[in-house]
């Protein structure tokens, strides 16, 4: 089993309330990457500079995570900056560098064509068509997105949702995208557009899906130690993925645990800036997490 991600590795720097980190490693193959490979064997596949600090993905390597993906090409790496303020589900981009992912398309080495799973993290909707058209038989096809395809590039980022089984995008998103206020019309809508199962990520407040056999919502786990929340979203991704591609079955049931996993797996993210937090992440505190919530829900 295996798990194809195509995305960024990136420089970021972050300011919150309660602290600032310049030029950590960021992006979200590597964010996705450091949560599945808890779970499976991950493909990744992204471009860095030549800046780029390649001795901290090292943990990556460790957990069998296979970079011949990773290209390095002449220049500097994809750099955003960003600031938070109390609301940590909004966030001012102060800066964004494309640099050599400007002129990035995913080559996939021999052998990742293969991937059980595949998700396409949020790159031009143009090259998320590239890469499905290069792996025709996977089992699981996923799509995420951001704002600026949905402001640029509706129709090519349509035909990429059409083409996955499951598509998420954050809430603000979804509505933007289905142009609408409601969450769940815009959860609904993305549905029937073809995907098996649509998942609208909440941030703080968890997730909402509507799958195979209806509507299902789970909050974030409670916590108050919270210092960044930049990729809680690719990680919430990666336990669901990863968890799925390692149980080996996809239905309405395996969905919703993966959804539960996802958000254990997040809600330590934003414990440290950037990856930190994940580095030393274990089963088990992911499964200390997941109780936690199935005690916060249960109702019956």
């Amino acid at each position: 089993m295996s798990i194809l991600v195509v995305g960024s590795v990136a420089l970021d720097s972050v300011e919150t309330p309660f602290g600032r980190a310049d030029r950590i490693v960021g992006g979200s193959a590597t964010y996705f990457a450091a949560a599945a490979s808890l779970y499976t064997k991950v493909n990744l596949v992204a471009v860095v500079g030549t800046d780029f600090p390649m001795e901290q993905l090292n943990f990556l390597t460790e957990r069998g995570v296979d970079t011949r993906g990773l290209q390095v090409a002449d220049g500097e790496t994809f750099y955003w900056s960003g600031r938070y303020d109390y609301e940590t589900n909004t966030c001012e981009s102060l800066d964004t560098r494309l640099n050599v992912f400007a002129d990035f398309h995913p080559v996939l080495p021999e052998g990742y064509e293969e991937s059980d799973f595949v998700f396409l993290a949020n790159i031009d909707p143009v090259l998320q068509d590239e890469v499905l058209m290069q792996v025709p038989q996977a089992r699981l096809t996923m799509l995420d997105t951001r704002d600026l395809w949905i402001n640029t590039k509706r129709e090519a980022l349509t035909e990429a949702i059409r083409a996955v089984d499951v598509v998420t995008m954050n809430e603000e998103e979804a509505r933007a995208f289905v142009r609408t206020y409601g969450t769940l019309t815009a959860t609904k809508a993305l549905l029937n557009m073809g995907p098996r199962i649509a998942i609208i990520k909440q941030g703080e407040y968890g997730c909402a899906m509507i799958g195979e056999d209806g509507y299902f919502s789970v909050p974030a786990c409670p916590q108050e130690d919270i210092k960044d929340p930049t990729g809680a979203g690719d990680t919430f991704v990666g336990g669901f993925l990863g968890y799925l591609d390692r149980i080996g079955e996809v239905t309405p049931q395996t969905v919703r645990r993966a959804i539960v996993t996802g958000c254990a797996l997040a809600s330590y993210t934003v414990e440290e800036f950037g990856i930190d937090r994940l580095r030393s992440l274990t089963l088990d505190d992911i499964n200390k997490r997941y109780q936690e919530l199935f005690r916060c829900t249960q109702f019956e």
